[in-house]
Order: C-alpha cells, then sequence, then structure tokens
C-alpha cells in the first residue's frame, strides 16, 4: 500500500506552477520598467529616432557623453559657496526640486537645509529626496522625522544592513552621486555632500575646511541631470514595489478562499498605488525620445555674466549602459592632452588603462600633476595609492599629497580647455560599482579658472619623489593591495578587466 503523501511536498508540487506563472509576470513588469533605464543614449543623453543626439547643437553623433552647447557653468569651490547658493535656489523654487546625495548629515547646517526643504515642499513645491543608505545612514530617522508631514516624499537608496550587506554583491552599489536640480532647469553637481566642511563623520571636526568643488548649471546639462535622476526614482520605486509583492506572494493553495483572494487583491490594489505614477512615465518616455511639445523643450540660458555658453555634458556611471563612461570620458581627455594634466582624488587606485593612459601622456613631454590625499581618513585607501606612487613617478608623473585639510575634490583639467567636476573618485568603487555624476566642460574660460584654484591650493601640498617613497612603502606593500583590490572588485560584482 502506498504511503500518504507528504503535505509538505504536496504543497511544492501545486505551488510551483502558480509561482511559475508569478515570476514570469514579475519578470515581464521588471522588464517593462527598466525601459525607463534604457535608451538609445543611455542614462547621459537623449537619441532620437535618426540616431543622432538632439542635444548637440552641431548635430554630432555622440551618444555618450551627449555635449550640449549654450550652458552656463559656474565653478563653487567649498560648502560655503555651495550652501548659499543651495539656500537661494530652493526658497526661491515655484515648481519642484529633485535632490540625490550620499551623505545628508544632521548637523547644523545639514538640518537647516532639510528645513528649506520641508519649507517649499509646505508652499506646493514638488520636492523629491533621495539619499544614500550607508552614507546618510545615521542620520535617516532625523530626516525622515523632519520630512513627515511637509510633503517631501523621502527615499533611501538601498537601506544598509550592518554584516548582513557586506557580502551581499548588489548592496555595495551605493548612491554616491551628488545632483540638485531646481525647478528644471537650474543644476548643482559636484562631490560636496550635505554635511558642515569642518565636520567628518569618522574624524570629528577640523580647524581648516576639506577641499571640495561643485558648479551651479544652467542650460540643456540641467535638463539631462533631471532626466537621469527621474529614471533612477521611478526605477527605484518599481523595483522595490515588486520585491516587497514577490516577498509576500501566497502559494495557489492559500488562495482557495473568497476572503483570501479578496484580500490578495487588496494587496495587489495598494502595490499599484505604490507604482510611479503614469504620467511620470509619459513623460519620461517622452524626454528620452525627443518627442517633448515645443513649449516643454529646454531653451539656452542667458548667462548671468554675458558671456556665451559653455559646451558641457553630463557624465553618469551605473551598473547597466553607462558601466565605465566616466573612466572612458577620462581616458579619451589625458590621451588627447598636449600640455598639462592637471587630476585631483582624494582615493586614487585606477585601472591599468587608466595608469597607461597618465603614463603615456608623461612619456610624450605633457606635465601630469596629481594631488592626492595628505591627511588619511581611510588608511586602506591611502595604502592603495601609496602602491602605485613608483610606477607612476618613474614614469615621470608628479605626485603631491594635500596636507592643510581633507582632501574631498574629484576633478581634473586638461590643456585648460577640457575639465571635469563631479562625484567620482579614481578608484574601483567609483569607476566599477557606484553610481556616480560627473559634469564635463569644454571651456577654456572654465577650464583656467578651475586650474588656477587647484595651482593655489597646490602650496599646501608636499611633492612626492622616490626618497620619501622610499621609507612609507614597502615592497610586499603592491601585491597586497592588487590582492585586496582584485577581492573586493569580485565581492561587489566590478568588472573583471580592471
Amino acid at each position: 500500500m502506498p504511503e500518504p503523501a507528504d503535505p509538505k511536498s504536496r504543497h511544492r508540487r501545486i505551488s510551483r506552477p502558480g509561482r511559475a506563472r508569478a515570476w514570469l509576470c514579475a519578470g515581464w513588469q521588471a522588464a517593462r520598467w527598466s525601459r525607463i533605464a534604457r535608451g538609445g543614449a543611455g542614462e547621459g543623453g537623449v537619441a532620437g529616432a535618426s540616431g543622432v543626439n538632439p542635444l548637440d547643437a552641431d548635430g554630432e553623433t555622440s551618444p555618450a557623453p551627449a555635449w550640449s552647447r549654450g550652458n552656463c557653468v559656474e565653478l563653487l569651490p567649498l560648502g560655503e559657496t555651495l550652501f548659499p547658493a543651495l539656500e537661494q535656489a530652493w526658497s526661491e523654487a515655484r515648481t519642484s526640486i529633485w535632490l540625490e546625495t550620499y551623505i545628508f548629515h544632521d548637523d547644523p547646517i545639514g538640518l537647516h537645509l532639510a528645513t528649506l526643504l520641508a519649507d517649499a515642499a509646505r508652499r506646493g513645491v514638488h520636492v523629491r529626496v533621495m539619499v544614500d543608505g550607508l552614507g546618510s545612514g545615521r542620520s535617516i530617522p532625523t530626516l525622515a522625522a523632519l520630512f513627515a508631514g511637509s510633503g517631501v516624499e523621502f527615499m533611501v537608496y538601498r537601506p544598509w544592513r550592518p554584516w548582513l550587506d557586506l557580502v551581499q554583491r548588489g548592496h555595495w552599489r551605493r548612491l554616491h552621486r551628488k545632483l540638485c536640480v531646481v525647478d528644471g532647469v537650474t543644476a548643482f553637481i559636484g562631490g560636496i555632500n550635505l554635511i558642515d566642511d569642518r565636520l567628518d563623520i569618522h574624524h570629528g571636526w577640523s580647524a581648516q575646511p576639506r577641499l571640495d568643488y561643485a558648479v551651479r548649471v544652467q542650460g540643456l546639462v540641467a535638463q539631462q541631470a533631471m532626466w537621469s535622476m527621474r529614471r533612477l526614482w521611478l526605477r527605484t520605486v518599481a523595483t522595490g514595489s515588486l520585491q516587497r509583492q514577490l516577498r509576500s506572494m501566497p502559494g495557489p493553495e492559500v488562495l482557495k478562499s473568497r476572503q483570501a483572494r479578496q484580500h490578495y487583491l487588496d494587496e495587489l490594489r495598494t502595490w499599484a498605488g505604490e507604482l510611479p505614477p503614469r504620467e511620470d512615465v509619459r513623460q519620461d518616455s517622452r524626454e528620452r525620445q525627443g518627442r517633448l511639445p515645443a513649449e516643454e523643450r529646454p531653451t539656452h540660458p542667458v548667462c548671468p555674466d554675458g558671456q556665451p555658453g559653455m559646451r558641457a555634458a553630463l557624465v553618469v556611471r551605473d551598473n547597466l549602459l553607462q558601466r565605465r563612461a566616466i573612466e572612458h570620458s577620462y581616458i579619451q581627455a589625458i590621451d588627447q592632452a598636449r600640455s598639462h594634466v592637471l587630476l585631483v582624488s582624494p582615493y586614487f587606485y585606477p585601472g591599468q588603462a587608466f595608469r597607461s593612459s597618465l603614463k603615456r601622456a608623461a612619456a610624450r613631454g605633457v606635465q601630469v600633476t596629481l594631488l592626492l590625499q595628505g591627511r588619511v581618513d581611510y588608511r586602506a585607501a591611502a595604502w592603495a595609492a601609496h602602491a602605485l606612487y613608483r610606477e607612476l613617478l618613474q614614469a615621470g608623473v608628479h605626485i603631491c599629497e594635500y596636507q592643510r585639510a581633507y582632501l574631498h575634490g574629484k576633478v581634473a583639467v586638461v590643456d585648460e580647455s577640457w575639465a571635469t567636476v563631479g562625484s567620482s573618485n579614481i578608484d574601483p568603487l567609483s569607476l566599477l560599482v557606484n553610481r556616480e555624476a560627473n559634469i564635463l566642460v569644454r571651456d577654456a574660460r572654465f577650464a583656467r579658472d578651475l586650474a588656477a584654484h587647484i595651482r593655489a591650493e597646490l602650496v599646501y601640498a608636499l611633492p612626492i619623489d622616490h626618497a620619501r617613497l622610499q621609507k612609507r612603502v614597502s615592497w610586499w606593500t603592491r601585491p597586497l593591495v592588487a590582492l585586496a583590490a582584485r577581492l573586493f572588485i569580485a565581492m561587489a560584482g566590478g568588472a573583471r578587466n580592471y
């Protein structure tokens, strides 16, 4: 006589077809929403049906980066210039404020900026704020309480769970970019977090402010930033809702009763209500395909100083179509350098292709100068940079370490004709894992201003030579750092060919 069937095995046999259908539907929904993040030009631009980027005033085909003319770009060094500019823009905002940042701290400056956002939402401005779950982890409860009831839409990108997320590949991919767009026409792009310049979360207060940079942009680049932020918001909302729904999905045997079916339908309706509004999706689709009505198309702004607008582009790094976009933009500019390269990065451990580009430039007579971190906040990051010093010094690259304060700026100038300001370090975290955003500018006036600011700070830097290097770097440092970097890249899911 056959043994009675195991109830658990019967449950598995019954539930498999139903769950297979559910996963199929879920996959279709995920694919539908992922189209938001895919366009002919990727996240960096908008491609029309002809394949020519409509953002390019001269009609050249450039899917990434999407260059545009007529942008007003103003350098904002340090938070002491950025924060008043943000305060003014948020106070004058009429329709919308979009904000993304890695650190939104609850120190006096951070709380003041958060209060301004809440005030803007109360007077009818559409405010959306996204912060990283790791970078802003300590202040998220305070910010959530401050924004509650004000109308601010507040979202945490990948909430961090200590220890558990250390071994999950996807959770190393952080929102590291710092973007803000006001009324769809003015953007702030750079590397400055919303925290006092003199406060370090791990090391406390210091006498001198961190060296950091941002820019204020008006023009088509601001529109690019707006589109990129909207796509990330839509994808994050849709993905989070889908994951919650899949976790709570019951098997078919649970839905036999009318009461259970009704309860499940109510949950589905709740889930549908969490998805982005249909109009947001339609608007994003029209923008990506270049089908905006004439009255909604961005126009060239009139720059405040009366100067002609600049040629600029927004370059983002994601884990879809723009994985190496920022790295490639650096390498392309360095390979075209003729006289000098000024590069500033606090965390420096570039891959082979990037290092080869720097060495080739030095070999053909280009003066290559790196301004790196002298006051160390993370010892492992300093070891990684030091491991590459000998190779670069032997190739003729000049290396200086900033001593006056902590260095946090991520900028570069090539031949005083090309410049970049953004959030991306020159290390595996930024170039292979995190979401980053940099602005590229082809304008001699802007490049000269940025180069002059960097050279003024070189006075506070310590030049590194072979004698100093011999005292701090042991023979085993480089292979040990290389092994650690490979292990981290593999664990974080980054590209293998770094």
